[in-house]
């Protein structure tokens, strides 16, 4: 073992075996990415204190814990992740972890055949669940009746508070299903740097077509890009989409090689996918997220006409 992986794995142990703190004497919730822990709060309320590792601008696909967030997940009573590896990198943290906290996977509220298989590998499901709101609804409803349960928490008030935020977003769904319908389907396609958007797609009857796949750490390569340039060429294409949290140069790129084939593409704006906005903002949270994509991607495909 290597000697910075064996100090990394000594100060692992080290953290595991200290005692939970908590000088206000309040129940401690360590969630992974912020839509997670913007979930658990409106569940919650005041009642615990919930705190998001992964912030904005944050590529769950690539993370990696620093000492801090081993300090965090030591320290919290309850831990609560996707559990469609997305977090892969932190999946043997876990692991570690279970026989001494409550841990929680968001992804257990929904069943198999809720969840889209990546094509790449049998049984390796898409995890960007989120962005069907049916599905992160359903989600809300498994993941309030198990806090529900919790000792020291109000059950009354969890469930309460849950079920009323599953209701807004499923409003919210009923919303992004109008938006959308509202483009013409000629020029409903939407194309952003990784493949995160299926479930919208798949919900929301919008065609969908990333330049990598699932995970940022999959690689694309001369193929994939000249193949997606292709086919924005082909089907007229005007907008593609960046996203907050992966390296927009792909996209430039491909904006470039349409342009070599005489076709005028742009970059039809900033979506939010594996991570929310800034603080004090309103795509800081889960539902003003989904409301900026939503009008994002809208305005950046709905046009009158279309240049041939």
């Amino acid at each position: 073992m290597k000697i910075k992986h064996l100090y990394f794995y000594v100060f692992f142990l080290f953290l595991a075996c200290q005692p939970t703190v908590d000088n206000k004497g309040r129940i401690q919730i360590v969630c992974t990415t912020g839509m997670i822990g913007d979930m658990v709060s409106n569940i919650i309320g005041n009642q615990a204190d919930v705190v998001s590792i992964m912030g904005p601008g944050v590529d769950p696909h690539l993370y990696k814990a620093s000492r801090g967030d081993l300090s965090l997940l030591s320290n919290a009573d309850i831990i609560i992740y996707n559990g469609v590896h997305l977090e892969g990198k932190m999946g043997s943290i876990f692991e570690k972890l279970k026989n001494r906290k409550l841990i929680y996977k968001v992804a257990d509220g929904l069943e198999e055949s809720d969840l889209i298989n990546n094509s790449d590998f049998v049984g390796a499901y898409d995890p960007h669940i989120w962005f069907d709101l049916n599905l992160w609804s359903k989600a809300c409803l498994h993941l309030t009746e198990e806090l529900s349960k919790v000792e020291g928490l109000s059950k009354d008030s969890i469930l309460t508070q849950g079920k009323t935020y599953a209701q807004e977003i499923l409003r919210m769904s009923q919303w992004v299903k109008d938006e959308i319908q509202s483009i013409p389907k000629p020029q409903r396609v939407l194309i952003t740097a990784h493949d995160a958007f299926s479930y919208f797609g798949k919900a929301y009857d919008i065609e969908v077509k990333g330049l990598q796949g699932i995970s940022t750490a999959s690689e694309y390569g001369l193929r994939d890009l000249s193949d997606l340039v292709n086919f924005i060429v082909q089907r007229n294409i005007q907008a593609v989409f960046v996203e907050s949290s992966v390296s927009r140069k792909a996209l430039e790129a491909v904006i470039r090689g349409c342009k070599e084939k005489g076709h005028h593409a742009t970059i039809g704006g900033t979506l939010y996918g594996d991570a929310m906005g800034e603080k004090e903002t309103k795509e800081a949270f889960y539902l003003g997220m989904v409301k900026h994509n939503v009008n994002t991607i809208v305005a950046g495909l709905k046009k009158e006409t279309y240049e041939k």
